[in-house]
Order: structure tokens, then C-alpha cells, then sequence
């Protein structure tokens, strides 16, 4: 669920559970539930904290389209930077 030390609780089970019941809605359903996430964010977070929130999110979008395009390439054959990139892992 997560390659950062940062996050590296996020394989908790009960956040495990809840991401495969998620998954489990219909697409529409998942966009309410993301939607509805985001105040809850941004309120325990700074204006730059939550950009740098928004950016993540958008960084593991464009690499999950890049992989979904190139199926079979690994990582190094990929064209979008990810976190390991901005960490310098």
C-alpha cells in the first residue's frame, strides 16, 4: 500500500480493510467518499501542507495512468516521477 518510511503504518489492517471495502463501491461512490475525505484533511493541515498533499495525489495518479499505459515495463522504463524521485531513493 505504501514504498515511503514516512507511511509505512498505512498497511495497518483496519486501513487495509477500509481501502478494500472502498473498492469494493461503485466508482461514483468512491469519488464521494474521496471528496468527502478532503475537508477532513485539510482542516489539521497548513495551506502548503495541503498543496503538498495535492501534488502527491496527483504524482500517484499520473503514475498509476504512466504504468496502466506500459504494461510489463518496470519502474525504470516509466516516464513519470514518483516519490522514490523527489526523495532521491
Amino acid at each position: 500500500m505504501t514504498t515511503s518510511p514516512e507511511t509505512n503504518d498505512l498497511n495497518h489492517p483496519v486501513l487495509r480493510r477500509l481501502v478494500d471495502e472502498a473498492s469494493a463501491l461503485p466508482l461514483a461512490d468512491r469519488v464521494t467518499l474521496l471528496k468527502g475525505l478532503i475537508p477532513l484533511v485539510a482542516r489539521e493541515l497548513s495551506p502548503i501542507e495541503f498543496e503538498g498533499l495535492v501534488v502527491e495525489l496527483r504524482m500517484k495518479g499520473e503514475r498509476y495512468q504512466d504504468a496502466a499505459h506500459h504494461p510489463g515495463q518496470g519502474r525504470a522504463q516509466r516516464h513519470v516521477m514518483g516519490e522514490r524521485d523527489l526523495e532521491g531513493r
